[in-house]
């Protein structure tokens, strides 16, 4: 077996030495093809000539370039740096002339050629160190922008260099001939200087422009100019003239320097065209856009390249996105997009020209510097543009301009339309078309005038031909003239037109010219104005004022004819408050309506109804003047007003009280009668309604004892003849004192004692109301301060009844503030008695009320709960905290009795309020409330109303010992 085997190994042999030759040369780097070099040569690209070797480690053998004798040498390169990577770059030198020759090798650490788009090459060291075939390792020049190595090649001599690259990218290696390069240096410092410069200056000047004008494109302008500054400065290398920048610390500088370009453009172009005028969304999409950049800023910290990217391609979107958005707004006539529209060409070539640049496309050692130069003359573009509009007006502002300049600004800042007839052609053109305002094709109202006349309103054909054919005739004046116009929708507008005729050489007028101006809305507006002074908005019956200037007019006439008997007559509708307190206002508003149509069958030409009040009809009788059927009359309305009326599947019967006054004494005005029916109907109404009832002079006395009693009772709130009585309210759980309620009392010096039910409604009528709660709170608060002052703080609080007309007073939340400052009353001892009736006048007006007032601290109240319909509704729609309940429920006698107060008083404790239970008349009926969770009781059985010392000297009793605490 051995032997049969030997002859087989001189192959063995041969296939493994074959593999470790194979796997030898791939471990060496071919040898470099060397580049010839002159005398005459003064810069040589070598980037093309040089190979990269990736990932080799931190040895390297190459083989040489073959020398003047065709010998290939192998060297080997160990790395001086820790912190080389692998990465190797190869190239040869031959020195094919006869003398030494000198030469600089220089490799830039940022390009802007071939960079890329998405995750650019921001620039680093390239080279750590060169190391020749030949001698040794080759001495660095000091240079900021590049590595930089001195070499020595003597004649015909042949060398490979290894140079250790930093990273595996080597943008671009330059062979230069030292005198040559220093030359090429301070040439591009030059222009960077110059540019330089200039950026620094546009920057200063449009932020003094800034501060001087102030207007919000300015420092968007003046930013862009800083980031342009910023990344000129990074670019051509000034800023590590200012600062120490490390190679890795410039990557980040770059692109933060990218990004704030970036942001700049697109706030100045937000800022510039005022985007959010044309969209609230552009104004958001801005924001969002800024606010990415801006924190793509803190991205540049972390990883240079990617935050670079993203502001390249944001630059690019933002020219996009400009371009469009220029060519929209300058369709619509915006000078400012307009005005942009060079310098956005300038910078669309200036970003094509950078993507010709960062794909390697367009190379050569200019276009960088030149892609800087153009930035700077962007923003000197910008700032022209900037400034037409820092200083557009200045003329207008010191009234530079002239009388012609003047009219033309007026008339267009107006609006108007201009209307110019060419009376020798007979021609009508209107600037802008009036045709399009009307919904007709453009142009249709151009042309002659007799074109107008078919579509102008019929009344008015004829006094438009008149005025202009007068105007023509006189040859001088001016045109003011009204008329009315059919639009396409058959609506007609009105329009006015104001012109002032042109004459010629003859005399003649040639021309007319002045404007046309749509008027409809002021016509409607004083058509409305007149309709509403004089006639009631709901039912559109004549107001008040009206109807007695008809009847004046029909009393005048009434001495001369001796067949005109006028009978006026006041209706007014029977508990139609409590139809509204019920239905609501809209079916209360709906009942009068169908009350004015019925009315109105009953009457002739000759009569009149109007609506003098709410709820109260005055009706002119004069087709009528024999009592009797005048009486029928009257009967007769009232029987129309009794027909049922069905409302929301409810029938509803009305009845009317109707006073009535005949015309007897011809010294009778027109106020005078009207008050005397006025006074029969309140006699008939104090009569149980429902009835008509005649006036007889006997009734002035009545009339007069109210406005005595108006007149004593405006005396007695100026003297301060009125007192408050206060009721004690009692704690349920212990009897004790909880608080009070204020209750008016008026001592008349000739009448005794005036009750509150007989004086209020006279005060509710005039404009005392208002004054008399401001009172009654003003002596509640003043008496609760002066308690305080003799026992001290005391647990207890004062309840005031509050009136409608104070709800509806918009003063009231005013009035309530300045009591409590004046009093220094703690809000929360103060409470306010409202009635469901008094909401349902206003309800919008009284939520908003009470609100403000609850706002303050304090309490408020529902008084006579249980009584109306609806005060379920208003315990979630008004900020009430307490309820009273009325003392028909308290002392109802049926069954259902305690189950009713049961359930309202646990509604009124689920809604955390307090209850206050009215009319209790005996202990076992206050103990029965307290077991159901009532909190208060006020009631005869607690005590009478009581004068203030008496107030005063009983809580002494009941808090002895509050002074001392």
């Amino acid at each position: 077996m051995s032997f049969s085997a030997m002859p087989r190994l001189p192959s063995v042999l041969g296939i493994v030495s074959a593999v470790l030759m194979f796997f030898a040369a791939a471990t060496f780097a071919q040898a470099a093809e060397p580049v010839k070099i002159s005398r005459d040569d003064t810069a040589l690209d070598l980037t093309r000539t040089t190979d990269i070797y990736a990932n080799q480690g931190e040895a390297f053998q190459v083989s040489t370039a073959a020398a003047a004798d065709g010998i290939r040498r192998r060297i080997e390169v160990r790395a001086s740096s820790p912190s080389h990577q692998g990465d190797w770059a190869v190239f040869a030198l031959s020195n094919v002339s006869e003398e030494q020759l000198e030469r600089v090798i220089v490799a830039p650490h940022f390009r802007l050629v071939n960079s890329k788009v998405f995750w650019p090459d921001l620039g680093s060291q390239r080279i750590i160190s060169i190391t020749p075939s030949e001698g040794f390792a080759l001495d660095r020049i000091a240079s900021p922008d590049a590595d930089v190595f001195r070499i020595t090649l003597n004649p015909g001599a042949t060398i490979t260099f290894v140079a250790e690259l930093s990273t595996p990218a080597l943008p671009q290696i330059y062979l230069w001939q030292p005198d040559a390069y220093k030359d090429s240096v301070n040439s591009f410092t030059l222009y960077k200087g110059i540019v330089l410069g200039i950026a620094g200056l546009l920057a200063v000047f449009l932020t003094i422009l800034f501060v001087v004008k102030g207007t919000s494109m300015l420092p968007a302008a003046a930013a862009l100019a800083w980031a342009v500054l910023a990344y000129i400065c990074v670019d051509f290398g000034f800023l590590d003239k200012l600062i120490s920048v490390t190679s890795s610390d410039e990557r980040i500088w770059r692109a933060a320097a990218e990004v704030a370009l970036a942001s700049s453009l697109v706030i100045f172009l937000f800022t510039y065209l005022n985007l959010n005028r044309w969209h609230v969304h552009l104004g958001y999409a801005t924001l969002a856009w800024v606010a990415g950049l801006v924190l793509l800023g803190g991205v540049a910290i972390y990883d240079p390249s990617v935050a670079s990217g993203i502001a390249r391609l944001s630059f690019a979107l933002t020219g996009t996105v400009g371009i469009l958005l220029i060519v929209y707004l300058g369709f619509n006539r915006y000078d400012r997009a307009i005005l942009l529209v060079p310098t956005w060409a300038l910078l669309l070539v200036w970003l094509f020209g950078g993507w010709l640049t960062v794909t390697g496309q367009l190379d050569n050692d200019i276009v960088q510097p030149a892609l800087g130069g153009g930035l700077v003359l962007i923003v000197l573009l910008i700032g022209f543009t900037v400034m037409q509009h820092a200083f557009a007006g200045g003329a207008y502002q010191q009234g530079l301009f002239s009388d012609l300049e003047r009219q033309s600004l007026a008339l267009t800042g107006s609006g108007d339309t201009v209307w110019d007839w060419d009376v020798a052609r007979d021609r009508v053109v209107t600037t802008p078309d009036i045709s399009t305002r009307l919904g007709l094709e453009q142009g249709s109202m151009h042309g002659p005038v007799r074109n107008w006349l078919p579509r102008l309103h019929p009344d008015d054909r004829d006094r438009f031909r008149a005025t202009l054919d007068v105007l023509l005739e006189h040859r001088r004046g001016r045109l003011n003239h009204e008329f009315r116009i059919r639009a396409e929708d058959g609506h007609f507008h009105w329009l006015q037109i104001r012109a002032r005729p042109v004459l010629g050489s003859n005399g003649e007028i040639i021309r007319c010219v002045g404007t046309v101006i749509d008027v409809t809305e002021q016509k409607n507006s004083i058509e409305r104005l007149l309709q509403d002074a004089m006639h009631d908005n709901l039912t559109g019956l004549p107001n008040r004022q009206v109807f007695l200037d008809r009847l004046q007019s029909v009393l005048t006439l009434a001495p001369s004819d001796g067949h005109l008997r006028p009978t006026v007559m006041a209706i007014d509708i029977d508990r139609y408050k409590q139809v509204n307190d019920s239905l609501g206002i809209a079916a209360g508003d709906n009942i009068l309506i169908a009350l004015t149509r019925r009315l109105r069958r009953l009457l002739k030409p000759q009569d009149t109804l109007a609506r003098l009040a709410g709820d109260q009809f005055g009706l002119i009788l004069v087709s009528e003047r024999d009592p009797g059927k005048v009486a029928d009359f009257a009967d007769a309305v009232s029987k129309a007003i009794m027909v049922p009326i069905n409302f929301a599947n409810r029938e509803i019967v009305l009845t009317a009280s109707i006073g009535l006054a005949s015309w007897v004494d011809q010294q009778e005005s027109a106020p005078g009668l009207l008050a005397d029916a006025e006074l029969a109907m309140y006699r008939a109404k104090r009569a149980g309604g429902n009835r008509v009832e005649p006036f007889r002079p006997a009734f002035r006395s009545t009339g007069t004892d109210r406005l005595q009693i108006e007149t004593d009772l405006r005396r007695a709130i100026e003297r301060r003849e009125l007192t408050l009585a206060y009721q004690p309210i009692i704690r349920l759980v212990d009897g004790e004192i909880a608080g009070f309620e204020a209750l008016m009392r008026w001592e008349h010096p000739k009448r005794g004692s005036i009750p509150p039910s007989e004086f209020i409604p006279i005060a509710e009528m005039s404009d005392l109301i208002g004054p008399l709660g401001l009172f009654a709170m003003e002596r509640a608060a003043s008496d609760l301060t002066s308690w305080q002052a003799q026992t001290g703080s005391l647990p207890i609080f004062v309840s005031v009844n509050v009136s409608s007309a104070q709800l509806l007073n918009a003063d009231l939340y005013n009035d309530v503030r300045a009591l409590l400052q004046r009093t220094q009353v703690a809000p929360g001892q103060l409470k306010l008695e409202l009635t469901e009736s008094l909401m349902m006048e206003n309800p919008e007006q009284a939520r908003l009320v009470l609100a403000k007032l609850k706002e303050t601290g304090l309490s408020l109240a529902l008084d006579d709960f249980g009584t109306g319909y609806s005060s379920l509704g208003y315990l979630t729609q008004f900020p009430f905290d307490t309820i009273k309940l009325d003392q028909s429920l308290v002392r109802d006698a049926t069954d259902k009795r305690a189950v009713l107060l049961r359930s309202v008083i646990a509604m009124a404790r689920a809604l955390e309020m307090d209850v206050v239970a009215e009319g209790i008349q005996t202990d076992e009926d206050a103990a029965e409330l307290a077991k159901m969770g009532c909190h208060f009781g006020q009631s005869y059985l607690f005590g009478p109303p009581a004068t203030t010392d008496a107030i005063g000297r009983l809580l002494k009793e009941r808090f002895p010992l509050t002074k001392r605490a």
